[in-house]
């Protein structure tokens, strides 16, 4: 008999049983579950609401429980349905009538409200951490790279020289805020919701400080309707998973275009590439390509959750068993990603040379050159219009700019001098765009230092 089938007459039917179960998914919960509940019966036999020796009993054999279920002695029942009555089943079994007790003040609505806010705690906490690691590698990799010229785009053509280095830095920048976002959901989920009951309170005198205490959490929640609706903190991880996987695959599609024989700018380590069944010369980036194709999983896991939880009336909606799968499948698909990304970029190859003849050609200088006229006393739109011209004209004869001679170059403006080929090498345009946040070497040194003390004071949890 079910724990809660007083009132019914007939048993639960085999197909209702399979579907409305949650113990296949939630079971990883356990650990949440019992530290919930042996906070709860600590607090109840502090309160004298049930007797200390029960309290002591149901703590002690919850403590059992919990080490059989690590050490893979449990088998969990269908029957059952869900961890929680899985874990009182057992309870029950152990300890007998004090185990009836544990439920005393406290509902599945409120219990399940408090294991995932749990989980969702040591998952903003444990994402955080990896984005860490990442970010640490990023500088590693900026660190040595810069002064390495490379082409910076927009639109998928060459722009501007930039770094090495400052392009790593702003993925820095990216991840970091990925870990702020998870320092909020780490504090939105901090509340703590034991003692909403079903969606009432109850009448014993229950300590909710106490079960907060103790459990860790710096609130209770202040509404007992809200405190078993609310899976605000939940689309809160899956946002900041989606924001993350969102930086990998663009990070991702960069270096797939990288790795490719038009850019030759990185090669992948073997232990990071795939061959070709049929093709014998192929070495895949399918680390990369699987990273930016999970994130839309990712996606779809955040859209589903919001999707259920728009039409919910308070209060607690069996429509809500639906949040754990999300959970649990961005929760995994984000860890996996951000280990093997950061392992794969770590052993990534890049070829210098080649980013170097990148930046060349494409006319990456040719803003500098307009600039040039510029410091010359020349308006900037009519620098803008000369540069243009001359542009056209050396795409006409397949040259760069520096490759034509002054005389050459005199012929779009008299402002032109011998120096023309020193301002406008890559080296210049690199060093001089000196500004804070820009990407001259001293300036993406200084990027550096402000990354690593941002990494060196941050904490969450």
């Amino acid at each position: 008999m079910k724990l809660w089938g007083g009132r019914f007459e007939k048993k639960t039917d085999g197909l209702v049983d399979d579907f409305h179960s949650s113990i296949t998914f939630d079971q990883r919960l356990y650990h949440q579950d019992i530290a919930g509940s042996i906070a709860h019966a600590t607090m109840l036999g502090e309160q004298g609401i049930i007797p200390a020796a029960d309290a002591r009993a149901i703590v002690e054999g919850l403590r059992g429980i919990e080490a059989d279920i690590a050490a893979g002695k449990v088998h969990f029942e269908l029957d059952a349905e869900d961890i929680h009555m899985n874990v009182e089943k057992l309870l029950i079994e152990r300890i007998g009538d004090a185990g009836k007790r544990l439920h005393t003040g406290r509902s599945r609505n409120d219990q399940v409200a408090l294991d995932c806010r749990m989980y969702v705690k040591d998952a903003a906490k444990e994402a955080a951490g990896l984005m860490r690691e990442l970010c640490e590698t990023l500088l590693c990799i900026a660190s040595k790279h810069t002064a390495t010229i490379m082409p910076g785009y927009t639109h998928l053509q060459r722009a501007q020289p930039i770094s090495l280095g400052h392009h790593m830095m702003a993925y820095f920048q990216m991840f970091s805020r990925d870990m702020q976002r998870m320092k909020e959901v780490y504090a939105h989920a901090d509340v703590m919701p034991l003692g909403s009951g079903a969606l009432a309170g109850t009448t014993y005198p229950l300590n909710r400080e106490r079960v907060a205490e103790l459990l860790g959490f710096s609130a209770i929640t202040l509404n007992s309707l809200d405190g078993v609706a609310d899976r605000d903190f939940v689309c809160d991880y899956l946002y900041a998973a989606s924001v993350c996987m969102m930086h990998l695959s663009r990070f991702c599609e960069e270096l797939i275009l990288w790795n490719s024989h038009e850019f030759r700018f990185v090669e992948m380590d073997d232990a990071y590439a795939t061959g070709s069944s049929i093709m014998p010369q192929k070495k895949n980036p399918d680390v990369a390509e699987l990273i930016r194709g999970k994130t839309g999983r990712v996606y779809g896991d955040l859209t589903g959750l919001l999707t259920t939880l728009k039409g919910l009336p308070l209060a607690y909606n069996k429509d809500m068993q639906e949040d754990k799968e999300a959970l649990f499948d961005a929760r995994d698909t984000l860890v996996k990603s951000l280990v093997v990304f950061n392992a794969m970029l770590a052993a990534c190859t890049f070829n210098t040379e080649n980013m170097a003849r990148g930046a060349a050609g494409g006319f990456t200088n040719a803003t500098d050159a307009a600039d040039y006229l510029v410091k010359k006393g020349m308006p900037f739109r009519d620098a803008h219009a000369v540069i243009g011209h001359l542009v056209l004209h050396c795409v006409k004869e397949n040259k760069a700019i520096l490759d034509l001679p002054l005389e050459e170059l005199k012929t779009f403006s008299e402002l032109f001098e011998a120096d023309i080929y020193e301002a406008c090498s890559m080296h210049a345009c690199l060093t001089l765009r000196d500004v804070p946040g820009g990407p001259a070497p001293g300036r993406v040194q200084e990027s550096i230092e402000a990354g690593q003390a941002f990494l060196n004071g941050f904490s969450i949890g």
